[in-house]
């Protein structure tokens, strides 16, 4: 593939995932309101998920590697996933004092994305 074509895929893929992510994360604020960043964790654990089975069907030779990586590993999940927003939101749940909130958000994105992203290979193992 040529350098302008593996910018433009993940440019594509980036604007892709990036309103992806701001619309399920409005979702979640919708759903269940702003005491607990249950956006980020969503994202994550979609994100986690979907970079987990996307890698295992790489790895086992399902997807062309050049295209798939490009556009929806680096593009699409790349701005779906927010690893700096739960940082951050950590962060501030700390400063306001939520001290079993912060932890709680670093327990549940760690183990859940952990998770998902084990599971996605699983369920490629079949």
């Amino acid at each position: 593939m040529q350098t302008m074509t593996i910018y433009i895929l993940i440019a594509f893929g980036g604007a892709t995932g990036a309103c992806l992510r701001y619309f399920l994360s409005q979702l979640m604020l919708q759903w269940f309101g702003k005491g607990f960043p249950f956006g980020t964790l969503f994202v994550n654990f979609i994100g986690s998920f979907l970079l987990g089975f996307l890698y295992s069907l790489l790895e086992h030779g399902q997807l062309e590697a050049a295209l798939w990586r490009t556009t929806v590993g680096v593009g699409f999940l790349g701005a779906l996933t927010t690893f700096s927003t739960f940082s951050v939101d950590t962060i501030m749940l700390f400063q306001q004092g939520f001290w079993l909130k912060a932890g709680l958000n670093i327990i549940l994105n760690v183990t859940c994305c952990l998770f998902a992203a084990w599971l996605a290979t699983q369920i490629v193992k079949g």
